[in-house]
């Protein structure tokens, strides 16, 4: 059975509750990712002749699972990734964690408590990937990724370098143009971590390219080298050593030796060293390689460029690259200044990208994507630059690129697309002359926001600013007629309101063309609807879901291109943050191996039997009682507000009548909480009034027949908790009629049924909710400043102190009334 990336996700995490507290993020991840690896190449490989991995005997997941609560389980557990690695040739990759570690795992029953309680998470039918697909929808290389970045956002600043989120993974995967790679293209990224960024750069590709790579870091090149064969890319190149000091990958000569002076190039480069290294130079023959030459040497106690210079020193002549650096190479100064100067005068700068600021794990400075290719260098004319800097959602303490936001640049990329304060191609005269090689963004897109002047003028005299009205142009392309309704010329510069200020927004909503607007809007959605449901319908295992949503989007985009008003970025996120949140996992169950018969299925959780003691036998139930149930990817309340929505309605009036009881029964008791209240002598130790405690006094009061107004006080409170007890008994009643009409109606479902249900009341639904509060917000703008404008305008100062002199005059005479004299 297929299982919700979600699902898979939180089980993976569980297994780190199972190390937090004996160690950081930055060393559980080398545990976790361990049995990971070691589970996933066992599921895929054991059995399997001239697999990428061999499995040797004893060397297995399956003989861990065969070992737990053995008193030598730590030890034991090393053993066997040892084996694995020697048969792999991967020690010192998958064997740096030290399962047998009491420091780390405790001593005795609790170290083997928690190794076996990691490998009984790990454990789990849905945790097989013996089927895995790994040729588009890779679930074993998603969850990875997962765990990388939580692990990173755990690290903080000890460890967090060896990830690159994964969002700006992509935008570098997508420029450099790996798209249409040949197979005999090379990858390379020399600062490679954990593999993230090669990666995503190899999943661009239609064709497998070799890919290389160089890490530092011991423990984090055994990630990357783990990362690789969980994505199936078993054969990528990853060395340990320190790039700067000692470059790996050289250039050989015919026999296939290498040729120790000259560094290897490649069709490819990707790149995020770390930020500004201070020791770059330790080790380092600055002549050897002829990286420096013809440039200055970098500083000694800032790395960046000497990163830049391996880079462009390493790609092919018809190569391209991109590099992930701090935002000060675009302007500092000094050595800097020169190799920039050097860089652009041979026009080895296609692009920059200006990124947000707080995006990377371990520092919050802003960075800058650099794109270099030696293919008509001397040719070029300019730089095409982007400022991206202000697309970004807050995630937690870090920022984050939205879909809208990676879309976006890369289509402007691509198209080399002249947008307002976005991008813009920059010529070499601007840049030499005019700014004497200053990159810094800002000096060549302008992103600030026009500031909101006011009129003194108008102010003094009445009417609202041209300028001001005329600033909503926008609108008055799409609705010409609107502006001659609301508006005509008071006197040069200036406009009166032509209609009471309360009719601004009933006059707005009422236009004819703002009317035929939100037709555009619905024909749009309704063209892309018909081609969305077509491919959800579909849907089989053939079917790559991340293929589909990029189609899916396209046509999206493409349709709402000429929809003027909504952006079509935002309408494109609409659908992307549903799919990341929803649409993956359910379609991503549906493309499995069952299709969408997969979507009926429905799971039941049985009471699990008691066990039975020792020399005892259990008798065994005949039906075992069900004590929960959920739909896969129908969820109870879909289902009920499709076939049932008239318990629905019963149930939402009964919890509102509850509401509205508690609420009577909570101001009787405000409204009568004065000291020598009646409710005072019923509060318990926590000074809350109690229903047992109100009953034994109202009691205490009929035996002395005291009938007065603290007896109807209880008896008021009394009869409203009635009330709200029948109430209850009413909504259970309801709520299990209709927990068991749902119970019967799951397996009834057709598939057709199933299709309506998903693709039109949920998926599609969903998406044009998303898309109608876009049309919604626009037409609240556009009424908002109208009304704005109209207010900040409507009293002149005359008429403002005017009003001060009158309400002051008449503040006077009533104190003179009342025998008080100003001076």
């Amino acid at each position: 059975m297929a299982v919700k990336k979600s699902e898979l996700y939180s089980k993976l995490w569980a297994s780190c509750d199972e190390l937090r507290g004996g160690m950081d993020a930055s060393q559980y991840k080398d545990y976790v990712l361990t049995l990971l690896f070691v589970k996933y190449v066992s599921d895929k490989f054991k059995g399997q002749p001239f697999a990428d991995i061999e499995i040797p005997e004893g060397a297995s997941f399956d003989d861990m699972v065969a070992l737990k609560r053995d008193a030598h389980l730590g030890e034991e557990m090393d053993k066997i990734i040892a084996k694995l690695a020697e048969s792999n040739n991967l020690r010192n990759v998958i064997d740096n964690a030290k399962f047998n570690d009491e420091e780390k795992m405790g001593k005795g029953e609790e170290k083997r408590d928690r190794l076996s309680n990691l490998i009984d998470i790990f454990d789990n039918p849905d945790l097989n990937f013996k089927d895995n697909r790994t040729d588009g929808d890779d679930i074993i290389g998603d969850a990875y990724e997962y765990l990388m970045k939580n692990f990173a956002k755990d690290s903080g600043k000890s460890k967090g370098q060896f990830y690159t989120p994964a969002e700006v993974s992509r935008i570098l995967a997508k420029i450099i143009g790996i798209k249409n790679a040949k197979s005999s293209d090379t990858l390379y990224d020399c600062a490679c971590g954990s593999g993230s960024l090669l990666i995503k750069a190899a999943s661009e590709c239609d064709n497998k390219v070799t890919i290389y790579g160089q890490e530092k870091d011991g423990a984090t090149a055994g990630m990357a080298k783990m990362n690789m064969v969980l994505h199936n890319l078993s054969t990528a190149t990853i060395h340990k050593d320190n790039t700067m000091a000692a470059p790996f990958f050289k250039e050989q000569d015919s026999k296939g030796n290498n040729i120790d002076n000259k560094l290897k190039q490649f069709n490819y480069i990707v790149a995020n060293p770390p930020f500004s290294l201070k020791n770059w130079k330790n080790g380092v023959d600055t002549e050897k390689y002829g990286i420096y030459q013809g440039y200055s040497t970098p500083p000694e106690k800032c790395g960046d460029y000497a990163w830049l210079l391996h880079c462009i020193k390493s790609l092919k002549q018809t190569g391209t690259g991109a590099i992930i650096l701090p935002h000060g190479v675009l302007f500092r100064g000094n050595a800097e200044a020169e190799i920039r100067k050097e860089i652009i005068d041979r026009g080895l700068i296609k692009a920059i990208i200006g990124l947000p600021a707080n995006l990377f794990f371990g520092t919050g400075i802003p960075a800058c994507i650099i794109v270099f290719d030696k293919k008509d260098a001397n040719e070029r004319k300019g730089i095409f630059m982007i400022d991206a800097s202000k697309g970004f959602v807050k995630d937690g303490p870090k920022n984050k690129l939205r879909e809208q936001d990676i879309k976006k640049i890369v289509d402007a990329y691509e198209g080399q697309l002249n947008l307002p304060k976005f991008s813009r191609f920059v010529e070499n005269e601007e840049i030499k002359v005019k700014n004497e090689y200053n990159l810094n963004i800002p000096r060549y897109i302008d992103t600030s926001e026009v500031e909101d002047l006011q009129s003194i003028e108008a102010h003094l005299h009445g009417g609202i600013p041209m300028e001001d009205v005329d600033s909503l142009n926008k609108y008055w392309e799409q609705f010409s007629n609107l502006k001659e309704k609301l508006f005509s010329k008071l006197r040069d510069g200036f406009y009166k309101l032509n209609i009471d200020k309360d009719d601004v927004r009933k006059t707005i909503y009422n236009d004819e063309q703002f009317a035929s607007y939100s037709q555009k809007v619905d024909k749009a959605f309704s063209d892309w609807k018909s081609f969305a449901d077509e491919k959800f319908r579909a849907m089989n295992k053939n079917i790559k879901s991340k293929e589909l949503i990029i189609e899916l989007s396209n046509k999206l985009i493409s349709e709402f291109e000429m929809v003027k008003l909504i952006d079509k970025y935002d309408v494109y996120e609409v659908l992307l943050e549903y799919w990341q949140e929803v649409m993956l996992d359910d379609t991503s169950l549906i493309c499995s191996d069952n299709g969408w018969n997969e979507a009926k299925e429905t799971e039941l959780e049985f009471a699990k039997p008691k066990k039975a003691k020792e020399g005892e036998e259990k008798k065994p139930k005949k039906e075992p009682k069900v004590t929960g149930w959920h739909g896969k990817i129908i969820s109870r309340e879909l289902l009920a507000s499709v076939y049932f929505s008239d318990a629905v309605l019963a149930i939402e009036t009964a919890n509102n009548a509850i509401a509205e009881q508690e609420g009577l029964l909570q101001s009787l008791i405000e409204e009568n909480s004065d000291d020598d209240s009646i409710f005072n002598e019923c509060m318990n130790d926590k000074n809350e009034v109690t229903t047992k405690l109100v009953e034994t006094k109202f009691k205490d009061l009929k035996k002395l027949n005291q009938i007065d107004d603290d007896y109807n006080l209880l008896k008021q409170y009394i009869d409203i908790n009635d009330v709200i007890k029948q109430l209850n008994k009413d909504l259970k009643t309801l709520n299990a009629g209709l927990e068991e009409d749902l119970k019967k109606k799951y397996p009834t479902l057709t598939i057709e049924e199933i299709k309506d249900i998903l693709i039109n009341k949920k998926w599609l639904k969903v998406a044009y909710d998303g898309i109608d509060n876009l049309y919604t917000t626009i037409s609240h703008n556009i009424a908002n400043r109208i009304v704005e404008l109209v207010e900040r305008y409507e009293n002149t100062l005359s008429e403002i102190e005017n009003n001060v002199n009158s309400y002051e005059a008449k503040v006077k005479d009533h104190l003179k009334r009342m025998g008080f004299e100003l001076c």
